[in-house]
Protein backbone atom coordinates (compact mmCIF):
# COMPACT_ATOMS: atom_id res chain seq x y z
CA UNK A 1 0.00 0.00 0.00
CA UNK A 2 2.53 2.55 1.08
CA UNK A 3 4.25 2.16 -2.47
CA UNK A 4 1.08 2.84 -3.88
CA UNK A 5 0.90 6.00 -1.90
CA UNK A 6 3.88 7.05 -3.26
CA UNK A 7 2.98 6.49 -6.52
CA UNK A 8 -0.19 8.77 -6.51
CA UNK A 9 1.74 11.65 -4.37
CA UNK A 10 4.32 11.37 -7.28
CA UNK A 11 1.88 11.80 -9.89
CA UNK A 12 0.34 14.26 -8.27
CA UNK A 13 3.44 16.28 -8.10
CA UNK A 14 4.15 15.86 -11.88
CA UNK A 15 0.75 18.07 -12.59
CA UNK A 16 -1.27 20.59 -11.11
CA UNK A 17 -4.47 21.82 -12.94
CA UNK A 18 -6.19 24.71 -11.60
CA UNK A 19 -3.35 25.89 -9.88
CA UNK A 20 -3.04 30.05 -9.78
CA UNK A 21 -2.18 31.44 -12.94
CA UNK A 22 1.45 33.15 -12.99
CA UNK A 23 2.71 31.43 -10.00
CA UNK A 24 5.72 29.44 -11.30
CA UNK A 25 9.29 28.75 -11.31
CA UNK A 26 10.56 29.04 -14.76
CA UNK A 27 9.64 28.57 -18.26
CA UNK A 28 10.61 25.23 -20.59
CA UNK A 29 10.93 25.98 -24.09
CA UNK A 30 10.17 22.70 -26.20
CA UNK A 31 11.34 22.73 -29.62
CA UNK A 32 10.19 19.64 -31.69
CA UNK A 33 11.79 18.21 -34.83
CA UNK A 34 9.08 17.95 -37.10
CA UNK A 35 10.32 14.99 -38.87
CA UNK A 36 9.79 12.61 -35.91
CA UNK A 37 6.32 13.93 -35.37
CA UNK A 38 5.38 13.57 -38.75
CA UNK A 39 6.53 10.33 -39.22
CA UNK A 40 5.16 9.02 -35.95
CA UNK A 41 1.99 10.97 -35.79
CA UNK A 42 1.35 13.80 -37.88
CA UNK A 43 1.05 12.20 -41.47
CA UNK A 44 -1.35 9.61 -40.49
CA UNK A 45 -3.75 12.47 -39.43
CA UNK A 46 -2.34 14.63 -42.81
CA UNK A 47 -1.25 17.26 -40.62
CA UNK A 48 -0.81 20.66 -42.69
CA UNK A 49 2.77 20.83 -40.33
CA UNK A 50 4.24 18.14 -42.24
CA UNK A 51 3.06 19.20 -45.87
CA UNK A 52 5.68 22.32 -45.43
CA UNK A 53 9.60 21.94 -44.83
CA UNK A 54 9.41 21.99 -40.98
CA UNK A 55 12.82 21.15 -38.95
CA UNK A 56 12.90 22.15 -35.02
CA UNK A 57 9.44 23.89 -34.57
CA UNK A 58 8.25 25.30 -31.56
CA UNK A 59 6.38 22.62 -29.77
CA UNK A 60 5.23 25.37 -26.83
CA UNK A 61 6.68 27.48 -23.67
CA UNK A 62 5.67 25.80 -20.32
CA UNK A 63 5.49 27.15 -17.23
CA UNK A 64 7.28 24.76 -14.87
CA UNK A 65 8.00 24.55 -10.75
CA UNK A 66 11.11 23.44 -9.61
CA UNK A 67 9.25 20.38 -9.43
CA UNK A 68 6.07 19.67 -11.21
CA UNK A 69 4.09 21.52 -13.46
CA UNK A 70 0.79 23.63 -13.56
CA UNK A 71 -1.96 23.04 -16.29
CA UNK A 72 -5.50 24.51 -17.58
CA UNK A 73 -5.06 27.63 -15.34
CA UNK A 74 -8.30 29.29 -14.39
CA UNK A 75 -7.19 32.53 -15.89
CA UNK A 76 -9.34 36.41 -16.53
CA UNK A 77 -7.59 36.51 -19.93
CA UNK A 78 -10.02 36.19 -22.53
CA UNK A 79 -9.19 33.07 -24.99
CA UNK A 80 -6.80 34.29 -28.34
CA UNK A 81 -8.31 35.18 -31.43
CA UNK A 82 -8.10 32.81 -34.30
CA UNK A 83 -5.58 35.25 -35.84
CA UNK A 84 -3.81 34.87 -32.65
CA UNK A 85 -3.48 30.89 -33.20
CA UNK A 86 -3.17 31.03 -37.12
CA UNK A 87 -0.20 34.10 -36.82
CA UNK A 88 1.84 31.17 -34.71
CA UNK A 89 1.35 28.29 -37.26
CA UNK A 90 4.87 29.46 -38.98
CA UNK A 91 6.68 28.65 -36.23
CA UNK A 92 4.55 26.01 -34.41
CA UNK A 93 3.37 24.19 -37.41
CA UNK A 94 -0.34 25.00 -36.97
CA UNK A 95 -2.62 27.21 -35.13
CA UNK A 96 -4.39 24.16 -33.75
CA UNK A 97 -1.50 23.50 -31.78
CA UNK A 98 -0.87 27.46 -30.87
CA UNK A 99 -4.60 26.94 -29.38
CA UNK A 100 -3.94 23.78 -27.34
CA UNK A 101 -0.50 25.29 -25.93
CA UNK A 102 -2.57 28.54 -24.23
CA UNK A 103 -4.89 26.24 -23.25
CA UNK A 104 -2.79 24.23 -21.36
CA UNK A 105 0.36 25.74 -20.50
CA UNK A 106 -0.06 29.77 -21.47
CA UNK A 107 -3.36 29.69 -19.30
CA UNK A 108 -0.83 29.39 -16.38
CA UNK A 109 1.51 31.98 -17.88
CA UNK A 110 -0.27 34.87 -16.17
CA UNK A 111 0.07 36.65 -19.79
CA UNK A 112 -3.10 37.67 -21.81
CA UNK A 113 -2.75 35.53 -25.05
CA UNK A 114 -1.42 38.08 -26.99
CA UNK A 115 1.79 38.63 -24.95
CA UNK A 116 2.33 34.84 -24.08
CA UNK A 117 2.41 34.05 -28.06
CA UNK A 118 4.85 37.35 -28.48
CA UNK A 119 6.82 36.06 -25.51
CA UNK A 120 7.09 32.71 -26.81
CA UNK A 121 8.02 33.48 -30.29
CA UNK A 122 10.76 35.95 -28.52
CA UNK A 123 12.30 32.47 -26.56
CA UNK A 124 12.21 30.88 -29.85
CA UNK A 125 13.51 33.39 -31.67
CA UNK A 126 16.77 33.54 -29.19
CA UNK A 127 17.66 29.99 -29.50
CA UNK A 128 20.05 29.33 -32.46
CA UNK A 129 18.76 25.63 -34.10
CA UNK A 130 21.75 24.50 -35.36
CA UNK A 131 21.89 24.82 -39.39
CA UNK A 132 23.98 21.15 -39.52
CA UNK A 133 20.18 19.16 -38.73
CA UNK A 134 18.69 21.12 -41.70
CA UNK A 135 21.65 19.86 -44.08
CA UNK A 136 21.11 16.24 -43.76
CA UNK A 137 20.08 14.59 -46.85
CA UNK A 138 19.39 11.09 -45.59
CA UNK A 139 18.39 9.37 -42.42
CA UNK A 140 21.02 9.01 -39.49
CA UNK A 141 21.14 7.68 -35.84
CA UNK A 142 23.14 9.15 -33.63
CA UNK A 143 23.31 9.96 -30.19
CA UNK A 144 20.87 11.99 -28.60
CA UNK A 145 24.27 13.78 -26.84
CA UNK A 146 25.51 15.04 -30.03
CA UNK A 147 21.96 16.54 -30.69
CA UNK A 148 22.64 18.34 -27.33
CA UNK A 149 26.72 19.21 -27.70
CA UNK A 150 25.24 20.70 -31.01
CA UNK A 151 22.72 23.35 -29.23
CA UNK A 152 25.43 24.36 -26.33
CA UNK A 153 28.13 24.68 -28.73
CA UNK A 154 25.64 27.58 -31.43
CA UNK A 155 24.23 29.10 -27.98
CA UNK A 156 26.80 31.00 -25.35
CA UNK A 157 25.77 30.81 -21.86
CA UNK A 158 23.77 27.28 -22.57
CA UNK A 159 25.09 24.66 -19.92
CA UNK A 160 24.29 20.69 -19.98
CA UNK A 161 22.15 21.22 -17.04
CA UNK A 162 19.65 23.71 -19.12
CA UNK A 163 18.89 21.22 -21.66
CA UNK A 164 17.90 17.73 -22.29
CA UNK A 165 16.77 15.31 -25.49
CA UNK A 166 13.69 13.61 -25.45
CA UNK A 167 13.10 10.46 -27.86
CA UNK A 168 10.37 8.49 -28.71
CA UNK A 169 9.87 5.44 -30.61
CA UNK A 170 14.01 5.06 -31.48
CA UNK A 171 13.86 8.46 -32.75
CA UNK A 172 15.28 12.29 -31.39
CA UNK A 173 12.16 13.54 -30.57
CA UNK A 174 12.41 17.12 -28.54
CA UNK A 175 15.07 19.38 -27.40
CA UNK A 176 14.14 21.31 -24.24
CA UNK A 177 15.64 24.08 -22.74
CA UNK A 178 14.52 26.06 -19.30
CA UNK A 179 14.60 29.53 -18.98
CA UNK A 180 13.88 32.37 -16.43
CA UNK A 181 11.19 34.53 -16.86
CA UNK A 182 13.11 36.68 -18.10
CA UNK A 183 14.03 33.94 -20.74
CA UNK A 184 17.50 33.96 -20.08
CA UNK A 185 18.76 29.72 -19.67
CA UNK A 186 18.77 28.24 -16.43
CA UNK A 187 19.04 24.98 -14.58
CA UNK A 188 16.54 22.52 -15.37
CA UNK A 189 14.43 20.79 -12.51
CA UNK A 190 15.47 17.11 -12.04
CA UNK A 191 12.42 16.02 -13.45
CA UNK A 192 12.88 17.78 -16.61
CA UNK A 193 16.53 16.59 -17.08
CA UNK A 194 15.08 12.91 -18.47
CA UNK A 195 17.97 12.45 -21.48
CA UNK A 196 17.35 10.33 -23.74
CA UNK A 197 18.89 6.87 -22.85
CA UNK A 198 19.37 4.95 -26.36
CA UNK A 199 23.06 4.45 -27.53
CA UNK A 200 21.58 5.94 -30.74
CA UNK A 201 18.54 7.54 -32.07
CA UNK A 202 17.18 7.94 -35.28
CA UNK A 203 17.10 12.04 -37.06
CA UNK A 204 14.84 12.11 -40.65
CA UNK A 205 16.26 14.87 -42.40
CA UNK A 206 13.61 17.81 -42.96
CA UNK A 207 11.27 17.23 -45.94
Amino acid sequence: MRWLVALLLTVSLARADGEESGAFDYYVLSLSWSPTWCALEGDARDAEQCDAAHGWILHGLWPQYHRGYPAFCPTSAPPPARSETAGMADIMGSGGLAWHQWKKHGTCSGLAAGDYFRLARTAFGNVTRPEVFRKLQAPVTLPAALVEEAFIAENPGLEPDMLTVTCDAGRIEEVRICLSKGLAPVPCGSDVVKDCTLGSALLDPVR
